[in-house]
C-alpha cells in the first residue's frame, strides 16, 4: 500500500514527534518542512481553527502537498481563559518553554485553588493539495500545579495535572498521554479523514502502476 506523504506545518520538534507518534499505525509518512523550501505563513490570530487551517493551507498551496497543522493553547481560569491561542508566545518571543512556564506560574502565584482550573485545547487541520479541508477539535481538562513536575512532553506539560490523574502531563506514560491529551483527542477525530486520504492515495498509485504496464 502506497504511503501518504503529509507535511507537518510546524517548526516545533516536540509537536512534530507527537504528530508522528499519533499517526504511526497509519500508512502515512509525516515529514517536516526541512529542505522543502521556505513557506510564507500568515500572522496568527486569536482563533485556534482559523490558525490551524491557515498554516496547513499555506503549506498545501505553496508546496502542492498534503498538509497537517494544529493550533493549541492552555486556557487558565485565573488568567480569564488566557493565554489561549497566544500560549506559544506568552511572556514575549524571547522566552523558551521553561521561561513561559515560569512566567505563567509567576502570574498565578497568588491565585486560589478554585482559579487554577485549566484546560488544553487543540484544533487540528488536514488540507489537501486541492485545498479541501478537514478540521477537528480536542480538549483536556485539569488544573495548574504550583511547580513543575516531570521531564516528559513539552510546553506547559510539567505544570498541568489532568483530571483524574495524580501525575502531571509531563509524568504520564506517553501512550496514556496520546489517549487523553487535547492533541490526541483532536487527531482521533481527524483519523477518518486521514484514513480516507491514505486509501485514495493508494488507489491512485495502483491506477498509475496499472497504466504503465
Amino acid at each position: 500500500m502506497a504511503r501518504l506523504r503529509v507535511i507537518a506545518a510546524t517548526s516545533n520538534p516536540g509537536k512534530l514527534e507527537e504528530f508522528r507518534t499519533l499517526l504511526a499505525d497509519l500508512p502515512i509518512t509525516v515529514e517536516s518542512l526541512a529542505g522543502l523550501g521556505p513557506v510564507r505563513f500568515p500572522e496568527e490570530g486569536l482563533d485556534y481553527g482559523a490558525n490551524a487551517v491557515a498554516k496547513a493551507l499555506a503549506v498545501a498551496e505553496q508546496l502542492d502537498e498534503w498538509a497537517l497543522a494544529d493550533d493549541s493553547g492552555l486556557e487558565v481560569a485565573a488568567l480569564d481563559g488566557g493565554p489561549g491561542p497566544l500560549s506559544a508566545r506568552f511572556g514575549g518571543p524571547a522566552l523558551d518553554d521553561a521561561g513561559r512556564v515560569a512566567h505563567l506560574l509567576s502570574a498565578m502565584k497568588n491565585s486560589p485553588q478554585s482559579s487554577r482550573l485549566a484546560r488544553f485545547v487543540c484544533v487540528a487541520a488536514l488540507v489537501a493539495p486541492s485545498g479541501e479541508q478537514t478540521v477537528a477539535r480536542g480538549e483536556c481538562s485539569g488544573r495548574i500545579l504550583p511547580s513543575t513536575r516531570g521531564a516528559g512532553g513539552f510546553g506547559y506539560d510539567p505544570i498541568f495535572l489532568p483530571d483524574g490523574f495524580d501525575q502531571s502531563m509531563a509524568e504520564i506514560d506517553s501512550g496514556m498521554k496520546d489517549r487523553i491529551s487535547h492533541r490526541g483527542r483532536a487527531f482521533a477525530e481527524l483519523r477518518p479523514a486521514l484514513e480516507r486520504a491514505a486509501v485514495d492515495q493508494s488507489l491512485e498509485a495502483l491506477e498509475v502502476h496499472g497504466t504503465d504496464e
